[in-house]
C-alpha cells in the first residue's frame, strides 16, 4: 500500500496590522465627528423619528470604540447617557475615548 501524500499546505499572507497609537487616534477623531453629528443634527435627532437612527449610531459607535481599544468602563456610562433625550448634547463618546485611552502614549 502506498503512502498518503498531502499536498503543502498554502497560506495567505498575513494583513498588517495597525500599531496600536494609530487605533487609538482612530478611534479618538471617530467619536469626535459621531459627537459634533449628534449635536449638529440634534434638531433631527431629538424625539422625532429619526430617533431610531440616533440609537443605531450610539450602538455601532460601542461596537466601534470596543473593537478600536478594547473594552473600558468609560463606554458603559456614554453609552446609557446617549439613549437618554436632552444627554446627547454632552460629547460623551468623546469623553469615554479620551478617559479610556488616556495613559496611552
Amino acid at each position: 500500500m502506498d503512502p498518503v501524500v498531502e499536498p503543502p499546505i498554502e497560506r495567505l499572507p498575513r494583513r498588517p496590522a495597525l500599531p496600536p497609537m494609530s487605533r487609538v487616534w482612530i478611534a479618538r477623531v471617530l467619536a469626535v465627528a459621531i459627537d459634533a453629528v449628534q449635536i449638529l443634527f440634534l434638531p433631527l435627532f431629538g424625539a422625532g423619528i429619526v430617533s431610531p437612527v440616533n440609537d443605531a449610531l450610539d450602538v455601532t459607535a460601542g461596537l466601534v470604540m470596543v473593537w478600536l481599544v478594547g473594552w473600558h468602563w468609560a463606554f458603559l456610562p456614554s453609552f446609557v447617557a446617549e439613549l437618554v433625550p436632552g444627554l446627547d448634547i454632552f460629547p460623551s463618546w468623546t469623553a469615554a475615548v479620551w478617559f479610556a485611552t488616556r495613559g496611552r502614549k
